[in-house]
């Protein structure tokens, strides 16, 4: 190993590193993993911030190991950041704008994958732990294309083992979608335009980072080269969402539906929004179409009822938002 690596300590029983552990996916499934028993000690959580190391500085006070690394370092820093480990944890990137004007393979988010994974590859790391999204593959969603491509490289580049987690769509989410983005309590709008809706099978990050945290400790092979989606299998539709923000509200909010291209034109020139931006996220509205996010798998739910849990519904969420 080079000199270059060896600025990070290495502890000789660490096994695992989550990539993001101070957003809310990351440190939902850490919090998880540290509640159920496991060491902090045999842990490794980067984060590319300052904001994010305070976050985690109570894990470090426990003997948990926090590295600085972000997408645009070079291959050699995130070696470095990724040395010692055998368990990958990689929570997908968030610069939504790198996939924006159909960005060709390898330049969308997946491109902050592929440098993660490479050198997780280098570092020695034996088996990768990805969250993708719950949406088909393929999907009609631009929102899945990094996901695809990240996906496919795994199954077609990756020598280790590997397991692909497609997370369902946040409880906590509702508002991105729910007209482009809904304002809580700020918003006046008594008609919220969307470009589609179906059953949603929403899943809160708690509940996912219960299940990221039941599959990261237990033994590589009881996942290995598995795709399984954890969602719920209870859906809420947009018009269902309508009626829990009219109930909290005390007046009525009423989803009106347009085809894609008119969410376009709305959302441009009527709300003002970027058009990129605009035309990226309305092609997950012809995947709500396709019920693409209506999932019928038992996984989460099954890994939430060994800790006699059941996954937290809707209505609670939207309530406790509408009122924070």
């Amino acid at each position: 190993m080079s000199s270059s690596l060896s600025y990070y300590p290495i502890p000789s029983n660490m096994a695992l590193v989550i990539v993001g552990a101070s957003g809310k996916l990351g440190f939902a499934t850490l919090n998880s993993l540290l509640d159920d028993g496991y060491i902090a000690s045999e842990i490794v959580c980067t984060t590319s911030s300052d904001t994010g190391a305070q976050k985690l500085s109570t894990f470090e006070q426990k003997g948990g190991c926090v590295r600085r690394v972000n997408w645009d370092d070079d291959h050699e820093a995130w070696q470095a950041a990724l040395s010692g480990c055998d368990k990958l944890f990689l929570i997908s990137s968030a610069r939504i704008n790198k996939d924006f004007n159909d960005a060709p393979p390898g330049q969308g988010r997946e491109e902050d994958h592929f440098r993660a994974l490479e050198a997780a590859s280098d570092a020695g790391v034996k088996h990768v732990y990805y969250t993708s999204l719950a949406f088909a593959n393929p999907s009609k969603s631009r929102v899945m294309t990094a996901h695809e491509r990240t996906e496919a490289w795994l199954k077609e580049k990756w020598a280790g083992g590997y397991t692909i987690i497609r997370e369902g769509l946040y409880n906590e989410s509702w508002p991105l979608y729910f007209g482009y983005y809904y304002e809580l309590q700020k918003d006046a709008r008594d008609e919220v335009v969307v470009g589609g809706d179906s059953e949603i099978s929403w899943t809160s990050i708690a509940d996912l980072g219960l299940a990221n945290a039941l599959i990261l400790a237990a033994p590589s092979q009881e996942w290995d080269q598995r795709t399984l989606y954890l969602a719920q299998k209870r859906t809420r539709s947009l018009k269902d969402v309508a009626a829990l923000v009219s109930k909290a509200k005390g007046q009525d909010t009423v989803l009106q539906i347009l085809s894609r291209t008119e969410h376009e034109a709305f959302y441009t020139w009527e709300r003002g929004m970027p058009k990129s931006d605009v035309t990226w996220w309305s092609y997950t509205y012809d995947a709500l179409r396709d019920n693409e996010c209506e999932i019928d798998d038992p996984t989460l739910e099954q890994l939430l009822a060994r800790k006699g849990g059941k996954p937290k519904q809707m209505e609670e969420t939207v309530a406790e938002m509408m009122k924070a």
